[in-house]
């Protein structure tokens, strides 16, 4: 049989490159940029509500400092619990432009509904909820409205967050040389567009809030929004879009079906895996995936037998390599994303615990009072010089000692972030303490300053360039090409556990910490408590993480594409009438990763 000829494999190649572009599609740095606008207005819009939302619960609807610390974590382990819902749809139906402007829609719809509710029904008299005046008890019916409101915030915010991320990323074709490593640039200023977003609502819109100006605050952020929107739609002509690669999910069970009804079946000499011909892949849209040693019992999904015979194949019996290599994929990245969990319980404690710890310092400027959450701006500032630091000074400087054009691989960084955010509780742990002993007697607030947390807002800041930079490029560069938005989402819903687990273990320590009628660690009076204790056990528990991490990332191996290079697999292909995917013929051929091409052995 006569193998392939160059023009011919080129051909192909360039056919199968632009398989899932829609014509006329450009995308490149002018579209990543809108893009990123969107996202920085779209934060916005997001922390003017979530930031001081446990403020909120506490002086509007009257809710003490445990419950209303719970309620944010699980609000906002909703928020990005959603992204895979997102992620999900963008990936099989709906792709990610349409993905995106749905949820923008919710979103919008939202934060609409809680500025309404909030004037109408909650803020009763008017200027309450600024610390000094009281707001009259919320009725049932405001309470619930109000609670539909920021779900729908959460859905609209969480849907939008993973999507953007990947649209963003697919703006940049790879082919091209200058694109060549702009997604990792973009994942970058990606998170600094988050943070500047953050900045204006953490400073100005905290202020209104802080001082009873709820409604205007919620104003603005929809506001903000609505712009952000408005952004996003200007740049639909001239964005470049993929294709959706349909439902991952069947993909995916087939894959652990077929293993099961094969699992006695075994691969004989000289025959070879199962693999459509030529570089297209059995995932409609997706590059083929070289096969690896891992998780042998699954490659007898693709292992051929009698029973497979005939012109159309069962799925649910036999699945191509690079199906097998899917599936392998999402179970290699799971361990590494578990460990990323307690991670994002160090970072829940920004919207929580440092604020209700801010609120009983000394927060006075001279005559000025700086709201608590307003602290949270040294740790939008840390990622905002962090990130620069990173980008121009450690990536080149660790480029040239490593070899790695990146500077530190993502593995990498991710171990840093764990590390900076364990120091940064243990900062934490260490501010409670001095706070304590400033406590006068009869008296709220400490005397020692709100500016005591400096450290520990900034180290959290710093783990976040590290830590969530780093999952955001680790993530959708592991993932296949048929789940790239799932990837994204895996970043946003480690944040969504580490809040439910942030929740739980709170829930654990107050019941064990209040045993014989003792305050436990955060009662209601900080003063009477020990929150220090739960910072350093949150520390330890950040230790005994890593230590697992370096174990799970020493055993990763980084998923591989056929256009990557680096080794050859077998694979056999079956004789089919033509179909959508390509005339497939009888042969058992070398897919080599350097060659889009089937070379016969024959």
């Amino acid at each position: 049989m006569e193998a392939s000829s160059p023009t011919r494999d080129k051909t192909a190649r360039n056919k199968n490159s632009t398989k899932g572009i829609k014509k006329k599609a450009r995308g490149g740095w002018s579209f990543g940029l809108i893009l990123l606008a969107n996202q920085g207005l779209a934060t916005l819009a997001f922390f003017g509500v979530g930031v001081n939302l446990v403020l909120f619960l506490t002086r509007v609807l009257g809710q003490d400092n445990a419950t209303a610390a719970n309620n944010v974590s699980i609000w906002t382990g909703t928020v990005y619990l959603c992204s895979l819902i997102g992620a999900f749809l963008s990936d099989s139906y709906w792709g990610r432009y349409l993905t995106c402007a749905i949820f923008q829609v919710i979103f919008v719809a939202g934060l609409t509904l809680v500025s309404l509710t909030s004037y109408i029904f909650l803020l009763k008299p008017s200027g309450c909820g600024d610390g000094q005046k009281k707001c009259q008890a919320a009725s049932p019916v405001g309470s619930g409205i109000f609670y539909l409101a920021i779900y729908l915030v959460a859905l609209g915010y969480g849907g939008h967050q993973p999507t953007i991320a990947t649209f963003g990323a697919d703006q940049f074709d790879e082919s091209i040389p200058k694109y060549q490593s702009a997604k990792g640039a973009f994942f970058c200023y990606f998170y600094f567009a988050l943070n500047v977003g953050s900045l204006f609502s953490n400073t100005i819109l905290v202020y209104f809030e802080d001082t009873g100006k709820w409604t205007l605050g919620f104003w603005a952020s929809t506001a903000s929004a609505v712009l952000a929107l408005v952004t996003f739609l200007l740049g639909s002509p001239r964005y470049r879009y993929l294709k959706p690669c349909g439902n991952p999910i069947p993909r995916v069970a087939q894959v652990f079906v077929a293993a099961v009804k094969k699992r006695g079946a075994a691969l004989k000499p000289g025959d070879a895996l199962y693999e459509l011909r030529g570089t297209e892949s059995a995932i409609k849209g997706s590059r083929k995936i070289l096969h690896t040693d891992e998780f042998e019992c699954l490659d007898k999904a693709a292992i051929v037998t009698e029973k497979d015979g005939g012109a159309r194949k069962n799925p649910w019996r036999l699945c191509t390599v690079s199906q097998v290599e899917e599936a392998k994929c999402i179970i290699r990245m799971m361990p590494i994303w578990l460990c990323t969990i307690i991670y994002s319980v160090v970072f829940t404690q920004m919207a929580s615990l440092f604020v209700e710890q801010g609120e009983v310092m000394d927060t006075a400027i001279g005559n000025f009072h700086l709201p608590a959450a307003s602290m949270s701006v040294f740790d939008i500032c840390s990622v905002l010089l962090c990130t620069g630091i990173y980008r121009q000074i450690l990536v080149p400087l660790a480029g040239r000692l490593s070899g790695n054009p990146k500077g530190l691989t993502e593995l990498q960084r991710m171990g840093i972030g764990l590390i900076i955010g364990m120091m940064a509780m243990v900062a934490a742990g260490m501010t409670e303490i001095a706070r304590l002993r400033g406590v006068v007697p009869g008296q709220r607030s400490s005397s020692t300053s709100v500016f005591w947390q400096i450290p520990q807002y900034v180290l959290v800041g710093a783990s976040e360039v590290f830590m969530y930079v780093g999952q955001l490029e680790f993530f959708n560069g592991q993932a296949p090409d048929g789940i790239k938005s799932f990837g994204s989402s895996l970043c946003m819903a480690s944040i969504s556990l580490g809040n439910f687990v942030s929740s739980l273990l709170m829930n654990m320590v107050t019941g064990i910490t209040t045993r014989n009628n003792m305050p436990g660690w955060i009662p209601e009076d900080l003063n009477a408590g020990h929150m220090d204790r739960f910072y350093f056990l949150i520390a330890a528990l950040t230790a005994v993480d890593f230590m697992i991490y370096l174990g799970c990332a020493k055993w990763y191996k980084c998923v591989s594409f056929v256009e990557s290079g680096g080794g050859s697999y077998e694979v056999e292909v079956e004789e089919e009438e033509e179909e959508e995917e390509g005339e497939i013929v009888r042969d058992k051929s070398v897919v080599g990763p350097s060659e889009d091409r089937v070379v016969n052995r024959v």
